[in-house]
């Protein structure tokens, strides 16, 4: 009995979850669900590879820019006033809407469209004295051009041989060589050079200028040889009509009178001869 006994304690023993000695012999229970859910794994990325060193990329080199004609504006072909010579110009208007090119004595001054010669001044006919407009421009050419625009290029030194009225010309010819006549004779030489539209050659005041030209001058200077200025003078001369009254520098200087001498008295022995208003009279009574 006492031997049934123990070994039942034995067994007992062997069965409880403590084992033998306190040391259990089952497995662990498993983790809690809340505590496994609130502990943190780390995941480290994966490495990234480095790069083969790449080879300079050489870029090929393409053909050249094609050049573009420049926007055409008009049917007509421009040529700068002056060819061959360094040149500057106003491009502000002062008194008159004309502008001053200036350039060395002697350099081309040329048709800027092709057309008919109009006017030809051969001849320096200003005075300081008189300073009369229509001959400020001393020596001068005038183009019709086939745009229907009046050109006109002044202060000439000559005018060359076979221009004149009724000659055809074409754009970039050389009507005459740049000079200081008119009343330029005191400055440097230069180009007078104007806009306007055809006239009779008594309405001088028209041909020196209507329209502000040097707009037109930088577009066939720097590349646009179809900039036209023909619209502008046709607004223009709507605006003034076709024989629009002088309004600027218009008049001659005022000529001083002649100083006659007193008449002396008729029984003055052998009284000399005097000019009066440029004819001989005598005072001698005689």
């Amino acid at each position: 009995m006492a031997t049934a006994a123990g070994t039942i304690l034995v067994t007992a023993a062997c069965a409880s979850p403590g084992g033998v000695a306190g040391i259990s012999t089952q497995p662990p229970a498993p983790a809690d669900s809340a505590a496994a859910q609130s502990s943190v794994t780390a995941t480290l990325p994966a490495a990234t590879p480095t790069p083969a060193a790449r080879a300079p990329v050489t870029i090929p080199k393409g053909p050249s820019p094609v050049l573009m004609p420049p926007p055409k504006v008009s049917k007509f072909t421009y040529a700068f006033p002056v060819k061959g010579c360094r040149v500057s110009y106003q491009s502000r208007l002062l008194v008159l809407p004309k502008t001053t090119i200036w350039a060395a004595k002697g350099c081309a001054f040329v048709s800027p469209v092709s057309g008919v010669v109009h006017e030809v001044n051969t001849r320096n006919r200003w005075a300081p004295s008189t300073d009369r407009g229509q001959d400020r421009e001393g020596r001068f050419v005038t183009v019709l051009g086939d745009d229907g625009v009046l050109y006109l290029g002044g202060h000439l030194d000559a005018v060359e041989p076979g221009i004149e009225p009724g000659a055809r010309v074409g754009a970039g010819q050389t009507l005459g060589r740049i000079g200081n006549s008119g009343n330029a004779r005191d400055t440097a030489s230069n180009l007078y050079f104007a806009i306007s539209w055809k006239t009779d050659p008594s309405l001088w005041w028209v041909r020196r200028g209507m329209v502000e030209p040097w707009d037109y001058l930088s577009a066939w200077l720097h590349g646009n040889p179809t900039l036209s200025p023909a619209a502008e003078v046709r607004a223009v001369m709507a605006r003034t009509g076709a024989t629009p009254r002088c309004s600027t520098l218009c008049k001659p200087r005022s000529m001083p009178k002649p100083t006659e001498r007193p008449t002396e008295p008729e029984d003055a022995p052998d009284a000399p001869d005097v000019v009066t208003g440029g004819e001989t009279s005598s005072l001698s009574g005689r």
